[in-house]
């Protein structure tokens, strides 16, 4: 809300109301009874009031109910639809005492009523009280928030110091799991922007999904160093362990499941572990999936895999360019990848090219 502070004033002088009423009595009523504590603005008409919203915000409206033009249901009902404004609190003014008015009024939101004609302290007692308790709510959210910033900061240093350690038993994938987390980031936000599986990506917390795809190789934990680190080509016996990495990283997600309540980021980094082996014929594994019958956190995560796996040199093969790279999942759509993540893979590939890590 505004802040007036003038040093020498009091802390609720410093509060802004507005006062909404086409009556001229009311308005220099309420002026009259409050211009001593704060600093009251009188506005004829909701219109008025909307046009200064624009200019000023204030920590309370005094909103009178029958007024022309818009009256006081239209008007706050205008006012909860604007993110800017739909935290305002607003008291009715009003001569009715229908309860069918009341149950409307605070159905829409409002936070009080007072019936006019209005007394001096009536209307400062029921303002300072509603400021009080909307600056407590103001102070316990932000606490709130400030401490799920830092739960959130504890939760992404655990998961990338997990994800460091997974991955660094690995010497040859250096930075591949921030590449993917990259790559996953890019391709979601064109995914959404295009309208492809835009209702399901659209549930997603973002910042959630991203910073879980960093778990898709947490299986690799359950892999011998000999076969993790073999310079040459795996045996069809160590192939068959290796691609254990992914029922692996499933066992281990479900485990901190059940001692954790944080669903959705579980929930997806489980998929990403699960199913990014899994191809659109039903060819992959492990679960051999066909289709859209792989979660679309599989999917993606196909696309962003192959794609680094492609463009990184190993022991037993070259890199390929990122055109080789982007030439290669093209040639595999509709067999290995979703035709139409791909396509989207596609019109990003200068994007997926730029990232360096």
């Amino acid at each position: 809300m505004q802040n007036n502070n003038n040093g020498n004033e009091s802390e609720t002088a410093q509060k802004t109301i507005f006062v909404v009423d086409d009556s001229d009595t009311n308005l220099s009523v309420a002026k009259e009874a409050l211009k001593e504590q704060y600093r009251v603005l009188t506005l004829p008409s909701a219109v008025k009031m909307f046009a200064l919203l624009e200019k000023i915000i204030p920590d309370l409206i005094l909103l009178d109910i029958e007024m022309p033009e818009i009256d006081g249901f239209m008007s706050l009902q205008k006012l909860k639809e604007n993110a800017s404004w739909a935290e305002i609190p607003v008291i009715f003014l009003t001569s009715m005492t229908d309860a069918d008015i009341e149950v409307r009024g605070f159905q829409l939101g409002v936070v009080d009523f007072i019936t006019k004609p209005f007394s001096a302290p009536v209307l400062r007692n029921r303002i300072k009280t509603h400021l009080n308790i909307d600056e407590l709510i103001r102070d316990r959210t932000s606490q709130l928030q400030q401490r799920t910033v830092q739960l959130q900061n504890l939760q992404n240093a655990t998961i990338f110091s997990f994800a460091d350690m997974v991955e660094n038993r690995d010497k040859e994938t250096g930075g591949h799991v921030e590449r993917t987390s990259i790559y996953i980031k890019i391709l979601a936000d064109a995914m959404s922007e295009s309208g492809v599986y835009a209702t399901e990506i659209g549930e997603w917390d973002m910042d959630l999904f991203v910073s879980s795809a960093r778990l898709h190789d947490v299986g690799k934990i359950a892999i011998s160093d000999t076969i993790l680190n073999k310079p040459g080509k795996l045996t069809d016996e160590e192939y068959a362990i290796m691609k254990t990495h992914t029922t692996e990283g499933e066992y281990i997600i479900d485990k901190i499941t059940s001692r954790t309540d944080d669903m959705e980021f579980l929930h997806n980094a489980k998929l990403f572990a699960g199913y990014h082996h899994e191809r659109w014929d039903g060819k992959g594994y492990p679960h051999g999936l066909e289709g859209t019958d792989i979660p679309l956190q599989g999917r993606i995560m196909a696309i962003a895999d192959v794609y680094d796996a492609l463009v990184s040199e190993r022991p037993y093969k070259k890199s390929f360019t990122p055109e080789e790279a982007v030439n290669i999942i093209m040639e595999n759509v509709g067999t290995q990848f979703d035709p139409l993540i791909a396509d989207v893979f596609y019109v990003t590939r200068d994007q997926f090219k730029a990232v360096k890590v």
